[in-house]
């Protein structure tokens, strides 16, 4: 990748303006010295994405994003930072310099390897009109014309020599790049050369940029293997590409979903019926990368998959790629298509409307999904498969390094699955993450047999080996632990403190300054320094005007110390809260407030045991008070 001098981005945002920027993808409205509109990041029913023409710079006071001219283009077109300096240089007419540093040797491959990879292109296309077989093979799997035209399919001939593409390259022969872009092989044993794709038809894979990058080609009948992509070169990874994306854009965008299906098919069709934000992974399982590419364009992520072994196995592994990259906000599903169908059968069969209500009602979000697969692999009508249930989930939660409250919800969802409280399974999450011994000091009165107690070894295991959802047999457990029936509704997950009752009663208060209505103004009794010292300021001013929208509140605090901490307890967790009902709002910003209060008023009404479980669910237990906790369960 090119190392692009630092004077040149430099200048390259001096001679772009930002809002002439952000207008080529979606409509701006002037308020006052600023400009305004719908965040393009998030959804949201009134404006509060914001770009100043003075400061060259745009803030969306909702979700929190910000940044320059490059910066937006980065993350609304999904593209590296090269791409996006690249990109940007074109539209004013700059041309990216190469800085002193030496030139890699993928920079000198990089150009000959688009000219001759749009050749073939184009080579191919032409071969589709004249080749019977191939225009039949479309027009059985239902491919209409304009559809072919949209995705540039085509068609490589076979030929006697093997060597069809020696029709469009003169130095067929001795070409390099050839080889290099994976248009030919070369055989070491005879010397010679011959094309890699033959009698197939043809599906070209396109970059952000409308670039030919490679091939997928499928065999008409019988035949192995009845895939073939190109192999990965110094312009295309399998891992990070999506097929179809560039065409799927501006739906994904518009409905805010996107769809990975498994198969190019999958994705002309879908795209054919009308599910236009269909994308696909490129013969291999849907990467971390691939996931963060997604969830840079929509908040709705869904896979699609047959209900097949192979479906299921490269649906595990797409959770579990995911579950690093998923953030608080976001939503991932999983959609099983019924046994005799994939998503060009089925959306063939029954349409637009019918395949997107099995996404509604079928697609499993990722926390049933997790769950439910585990949840197969023990018997919950024991304690100890209730045991072996928290073990073999705690490596999972872990990985949600990113969506601590998405993390704390399913830890809820698995507590009450194993019949344990929140504060018990808080403790030996805590107790199993720290290997260290439990020692019982003889105050605590614990019996003598109890005095050298150790934390077993298994809870004192960082990390465990993952299974897959099978049996020990080999054969698929779909949900079938028992205890637990997925057809049953479940109760409403209530939005919990996460970690500190101060923070979540600030980000509430930010998010409808109408929540303290009817509250006792109990922030009286906090210390007046901190963070306990800027809520009851914004309490104040809240109260005051009760009336105020979450950004008025906001503005009216801009001359608060710690004003930046402010504006991202306003924008960190607008989008979840935006799911709940007035209802569920109203008891978290009260049981907030208690929690809060009590923390400085436990006073010795309280046992230990109830001091415990109450900082247990405001803001978490450290480890020696988590050890303490256990040793007291022990004795009772």
């Amino acid at each position: 990748m090119a190392l692009i001098p630092d004077d040149f981005i430099q200048d390259l945002l001096n001679r772009v303006d930002i809002v002439d920027v952000v207008e080529r993808y979606l409509p701006l409205k002037k308020a006052g010295q600023n400009y305004m509109a719908c965040c393009p990041f998030h959804k949201e029913k009134s404006p509060s994405f914001t770009v100043s023409q003075t400061k060259q710079f745009y803030h969306c006071f909702g979700c929190g994003v910000h940044g320059s001219a490059l910066t937006f283009v980065m993350e609304h077109q999904a593209l590296s930072f090269p791409e996006a300096v690249r990109q940007l240089a074109e539209s004013v007419g700059m041309q990216v310099p190469v800085s002193d540093k030496p030139v890699t040797e993928e920079q000198k491959k990089a150009p000959g390897i688009y000219d001759v990879l749009k050749v073939a292109f184009d080579f191919y296309r032409a071969q589709l009109k004249t080749a019977p077989a191939a225009i039949d093979y479309f027009k059985r799997r239902g491919v209409e014309g304009k559809t072919a035209a949209k995705f540039g399919l085509g068609y490589a001939p076979g030929g006697d020599d093997w060597q069809p593409l020696k029709a469009v390259y003169p130095d067929y022969d001795w070409n390099s790049i050839l080889a290099e872009a994976g248009l030919v092989i070369d055989k070491e044993e005879s010397k010679r050369r011959y094309d890699r794709f033959r009698e197939r038809v043809m599906f070209p894979i396109i970059n952000q940029r409308g670039q030919v990058i490679g091939f997928g080609g499928r065999v008409m009948g019988q035949g192995e293997p009845k895939y073939l992509n190109s192999p990965e070169t110094p312009v295309f990874t399998k891992g990070r590409e999506l097929y179809g994306l560039p065409q799927a854009r501006t739906a994904i965008r518009d409905h805010n979903r996107v769809l990975v299906a498994e198969g190019y098919m999958d994705v002309v069709m879908l795209h054919q019926h009308g599910v236009e934000y269909a994308v696909a992974s490129l013969g291999t399982a849907c990467t971390p990368e691939h996931v963060r590419k997604l969830l840079k364009l929509a908040d709705e992520v869904v896979f699609g998959f047959d209900g097949d072994k192979a479906g299921i196995r490269a649906a595990w592994r797409a959770l579990e790629n995911s579950l690093p990259e998923v953030k608080d906000g976001k939503e991932l599903k999983f959609l099983f298509l019924p046994a005799e169908h994939d998503p060009d059968s089925y959306v063939q069969a029954f349409g637009k409307a019918q395949f997107e209500l099995l996404i509604a009602e079928s697609a499993l979000p990722l926390s049933q999904y997790l769950l439910k697969e585990l949840a197969g692999q023990v018997d919950l009508t024991m304690e100890e498969g209730r045991a072996r249930l928290v073990h073999i989930a705690r490596p999972y939660l872990d990985e949600l390094t990113q969506a601590p409250i998405l993390k704390l919800m399913i830890g809820k969802r698995l507590a009450e699955m194993c019949q344990l409280s929140s504060a018990e399974f808080a403790s030996l999450q805590a107790v199993a993450s720290a290997p260290k011994v439990l020692e019982a000091p003889s105050d605590w009165g614990v019996e003598p047999e109890m005095a050298d107690w150790q934390v077993p070894q298994q809870w004192q295991q960082a990390k465990s080996t993952r299974r897959e959802p099978f049996s020990r047999g080999g054969g698929y457990k779909r949900g079938k632990g028992k205890g637990w029936n997925m057809e049953e509704p479940r109760p409403r997950l209530k939005p919990a403190g996460q970690y500190d009752p101060v923070s979540r009663a600030l980000e509430l208060v930010l998010f409808r300054p109408s929540l303290l209505l009817g509250q006792e103004p109990v922030e009286l009794t906090w210390p007046v320094e901190g963070l306990h010292g800027l809520a009851r300021a914004v309490f104040t001013i809240a109260r005051q005007a009760p009336d105020l929208q979450g950004v008025e509140l906001l503005a009216r605090c801009r001359e608060l110390p710690n004003y930046s901490r402010l504006s991202r307890f306003f924008s960190e967790q607008r989008a979840l809260f935006e799911k709940f009902d007035e209802e569920d709002l109203q008891v978290e910003i009260a049981n907030s407030l208690l929690a809060a209060t009590q923390n400085f008023s436990l006073g010795s009404t309280l046992s230990r045991k109830e001091e415990l479980d109450i900082l247990s669910a405001s803001r978490g237990l450290t480890d020696e008070e988590s050890q303490e906790y256990l040793a007291l369960l022990l004795r009772h």
